[in-house]
């Protein structure tokens, strides 16, 4: 399922764009694996997680990569900094942000 997922991720990438797939080990044991396509505009990052393909975009950040959708409403939010990353959802209404999973290292 993991492998046709991203196989479809790479598919939808622009013809001739890089991608960069790092499959991300997390808090729990649990696997995330994520497709980067640096040269999209706005770059994305597509994400494997809980049995559905996540596609965010690049967004501000201070520092570091911050993947979201660029809404008001509700939305995951994928932020990679100094080689680790980590997974939350944001609540649009409240700007609330809840940790799903933490301490994300590529996977060797």
């Amino acid at each position: 399922m993991i492998r046709a997922a991203i196989c479809a991720l790479l598919w939808a990438a622009p013809v001739g764009a890089e991608t960069l797939a790092v499959t991300y080990l997390c808090d729990r044991g649990v696997s995330v694996p994520v497709v980067y396509v640096p040269v999209a505009e706005p770059s994305v990052a597509v994400i494997y997680v809980e049995g559905r393909l996540i596609h965010l975009q690049n967004m501000p950040a201070a520092s570091g990569a911050r993947y979201g959708w660029p809404s008001d409403g509700s939305s995951y939010e994928w932020w990679e900094h100094q080689g680790r990353a980590h997974l939350s959802w944001k609540d649009g209404a409240s700007d609330e942000v809840t940790p799903i999973y933490k301490d994300c290292v590529p996977q060797d």
